[in-house]
């Protein structure tokens, strides 16, 4: 048959119900073009020494990096980020940078359980301006509140599950909870709604709200992620709260008594921090996350969907993005901090892309390109699988599975009872009578029947009544049923039930000899008539 050359060989249109919407394609495109805009480049590679924090000062003229990095902290200041300057921290390794609600102090603990608290805004000698000890171990926890410019406490918790409430001038605690929880701390939030909420996620899988106003008095809410819980981190509303722990995000309702808002898995290995992220042209937040799989990911919270996903060379273990939403960092494993910086846009784009922001436009979907198939993709072996078949076209059906049944399966695994009692519970005479037949070819349905139950064997009288007259099965059957009382006659006579059966079939039995009598008479007064009429 020749090949019509007119016509492509393999037609492909988009079905229309395959076409995103135009609401739903604009939001995707809003999220979509502001984080492909952003271009990645190396802040800083050096040792083999993981970056485990990264924090931006949250009141400042230009975006300010710290970075805990070995035994340093390093300072990142400017538009692009210019190295400010290194903050040794006595020889130990650095954890959790954090800023003061103004930017003019940073507090950082190390591996001793030793916190120190820097001058964050001036250049000075490094010295620490205050010394907090009261941790045995690691101190991966210290945070500064964020709401209602509290400028004098601050929260530090570690490794030895001791959660610490300091007032920072006098360098005491207010309040210490020694067994905050079962496990190392590994994470910290303080509330943006009030400077006196803050919450903690440990290793022993769960997280835990506390009040500063009740002192050490116990958590006001407690809620177990399923996970080791890496990091913790509070939404823009201060009402929900995001918890980081495996390859899930989880984000909880807080105000609702530590309600499932919804779960998030997609990254493959385990997440190692969250971050808000802000986009500049709209003024919207997301949620971003970094894991072990070095990719960071974008998820908007409020529409409950992942919108964006950044890839990276290297496991990464800390993010953050700027206040302005212009710069978002990324620490790795292996001592390399990736910055990514949106590029400079033309007036006209950045007005564009505000006025999409606000829908004063609709996106429209561009035409779609055809796309090549080649023989390692995977849409090109199912080409044309669709396609009707055409007047002389040769057509090779595919057979149709055939579904056996339970009786011959059990058959074929020489069940031969078993197959016997499907069939008949199936009360269907045909597949019976074929399956005593083979049982008979067998030389097994004597034995069969020899070994039913009581019940089984009722099954079996009550089928030998109801079909045992049927011309067709008539022969057969009624030689079964003296085989049956033959063989069983003692379990019969016992039981009630099965001797009630019996009567039965024997009732049915002289109906049908009955009917078989008055028949043969009509066919003698029938015989004469018909000969004579045939002469």
């Amino acid at each position: 048959m020749a090949a019509d050359t007119s016509k492509p060989f393999f037609p492909a249109a988009p079905h229309q119900a395959l076409l995103p919407s135009r609401g739903a394609a604009a939001r995707a495109s809003l999220d979509g073009s502001y984080w492909r805009a952003f271009r990645s480049s190396e802040l800083v590679s050096g040792a083999e020494f993981p970056v485990t924090d990264l924090t931006f000062a949250p009141a400042a003229s230009s975006p300010t990096l710290a970075a805990a990095w070995s035994t340093s902290l390093h300072l990142f200041s400017g538009d692009p980020l210019q190295s400010l300057r290194r903050i040794s921290v006595a020889g130990d390794l650095a954890f959790s940078p954090t800023f003061r609600c103004d930017g003019a102090l940073l507090a950082a603990g190390d591996k001793r359980g030793v916190v120190r608290v820097f001058r964050a805004d001036k250049p000075a000698t490094g010295a620490a301006l205050r010394t907090l000890r009261a941790h045995a171990a690691e101190t991966r926890v210290v945070r500064y509140p964020v709401a209602g410019g509290d400028k004098l406490h601050l929260i530090t918790a570690g490794d030895d599950a001791l959660l610490t409430y300091w007032d920072v001038p006098s360098e005491t605690p207010v309040f210490t909870v020694p067994a905050a929880h079962r496990d190392y701390i590994r994470g910290g939030a303080t509330s943006p709604a009030d400077h006196n909420i803050f919450a903690t996620g440990s290793y022993d899988r769960s997280v835990k709200l506390w009040d500063a106003r009740t002192g050490n008095s116990g958590p006001s809410l407690s809620f177990s992620h399923g996970e080791l819980v890496e990091s913790v981190l509070f939404l823009p509303s201060g009402g929900l709260l995001a918890t980081a722990g495996g390859n899930v995000v989880k984000i909880w309702d807080v105000i609702g008594g530590g309600r499932l808002v919804h779960s998030v898995e997609s990254h493959v290995k385990t997440v190692m921090a969250l971050a808000i992220g802000k986009m500049a042209t709209t003024g919207e937040t997301r949620l971003l996350s970094a894991g072990i799989d070095g990719y960071v990911k974008c998820f908007d919270f409020g529409k409950l969907k992942m919108t964006h996903s950044l890839r990276h060379p290297q496991p990464l273990l800390s993010v953050a993005c700027s206040p302005c939403g212009t710069v978002l960092v990324a620490g790795s494993a292996k001592g390399k901090i990736y910055m990514s910086k949106r590029k400079n846009k033309a007036a006209g784009d950045e007005d564009e892309d505000k006025r999409a922001g606000n829908g004063e436009i609709d996106w429209a979907s561009p035409e779609p390109e055809k796309p090549v198939l080649r023989p390692n993709y995977y849409r090109y072996f199912l080409r044309g699988q669709n396609e009707k078949a055409k007047e002389g076209d040769f057509v090779i059906e595919k057979p149709k599975k055939v579904k056996i049944a339970e009786h011959d399966k059990l058959l074929r695994k020489f069940t031969h009872k078993g197959a016997l009692v499907s069939a008949l519970a199936k009360n269907n005479p045909r597949s019976a009578v074929a399956v005593m037949e083979e049982l008979v070819a067998r030389r097994k349905l004597v034995r069969s029947i020899g070994n039913l139950d009581m019940d089984e064997l009722g099954l079996l009288l009550e089928f030998l009544r109801r079909n045992a007259t049927l011309p067709r099965y008539a022969r057969f059957l009624l030689g079964v049923a003296n085989k049956v009382l033959e063989m069983r006659g003692e379990d019969i006579r016992s039981d009630e039930k099965l001797r009630m059966h019996v009567r039965n079939l024997k009732r049915m039995v002289g109906e049908e000899i009955q009917i078989q009598h008055t028949l043969l008479g009509i066919q003698g007064m029938i015989s004469p008539m018909l000969a004579l009429a045939s002469r």
